[in-house]
């Protein structure tokens, strides 16, 4: 019965245009921040491998050439492209809720627990499809502008992939419990992106001029930043060379992470988040009059 109500859901997601609709800002949003930060990332570099930073390079002992430095480009771009997935599972359960789509989900199940746990499936499979598609765009857009030796080798690439992908599964659940909280669409959209990129990064201004940007890694784009940042700069420090071990707080910061800890330690506070507001929107949900 599961199997049915889950081929159900699907079949509604797939019949509006919601998911192709962000789908292709997703794509484009996620190739152009790619495209952006590989070039920045291939100019600095060119500066620092230049002839006039040759002599302080050789002083310091450092050799820039081991310096993976698409890996911050690939963290920033993977990003600010989850945002979207976040707002595909904001708007597909409360446009459901809003429109009273979801009284036939509810009458057509055996019971709504059935019927929310076929949701749940089904949004974990969108939201694995939006980071293929982010992972892809960005890897792309990284290797056209970024210099052979600044990529990743194929496990630092996986590993980038797979928070990546895990980014926007876990972004696409914390958007569909705001948005089953909310029930409305224009609201969720509204304090989804507000949120996400304006008070939150208003907020680790103020944290960071304090000194405790610590604070920053327990907030909830801060740990999921966490997931790309923390494996960007602990993968860029696996293989550059002579880095002092205080640096990595900076490079976390470059990559979009300030104040984020270890990857799964960043991973554990958005999921704890995620199912804070998933669980809250499950039990609104599963307790809402469908009249």
């Amino acid at each position: 019965m599961l199997a049915n109500l889950v081929k159900a859901e699907f079949r509604k997601t797939t019949t509006t245009g919601l998911w192709w609709g962000l789908m292709i800002p997703t794509v484009l949003i996620a190739l152009g921040w790619a495209l952006g930060t590989g070039y920045v990332g291939k100019s600095i570099m060119d500066t620092v491998n230049g002839r006039d930073a040759e002599q302080l390079t050789d002083l310091l002992g450092i050799d820039p050439s081991q310096w993976k430095v698409s890996l911050f480009g690939m963290a920033r771009s993977i990003n600010i492209a989850t945002v979207f997935p976040m707002i595909f599972g904001g708007l597909a359960i409360s446009n459901e809720i809003n429109r009273k789509t979801i009284t036939t989900t509810f009458l057509t199940a055996p019971n709504r627990v059935s019927a929310l746990g076929a949701k749940l499936v089904v949004y974990l499979v969108w939201g694995a499809i939006y980071g293929l598609a982010i992972v892809t765009s960005v890897s792309i857009g990284i290797a056209l502008t970024s210099d052979a030796n600044a990529l990743p080798d194929a496990a630092g690439w996986l590993a980038m992939a797979g928070v990546g992908v895990l980014a926007s599964v876990l972004m696409t659940m914390f958007g569909v419990g705001v948005g089953a909280l909310m029930t409305s669409p224009v609201g969720t959209t509204v304090v989804l992106v507000l949120y996400m990129l304006i008070l939150e990064n208003g907020i680790q201004l103020v944290v960071s001029t304090q000194g405790i940007p610590e604070l920053v890694g327990f907030l909830p784009n801060g740990s999921v930043n966490g997931l790309t940042g923390s494996v960007a700069s602990s993968l860029f420090l696996s293989t550059a060379g002579v880095v002092p071990d205080e640096l990595e707080s900076v490079l976390r910061a470059v990559s979009g992470a300030l104040g984020a800890f270890d990857w799964w330690l960043s991973g554990l506070i958005f999921l704890a988040w995620t199912a804070l507001f998933f669980l809250g929107g499950w039990a609104v949900t599963q307790r809402k009059d469908i009249t």
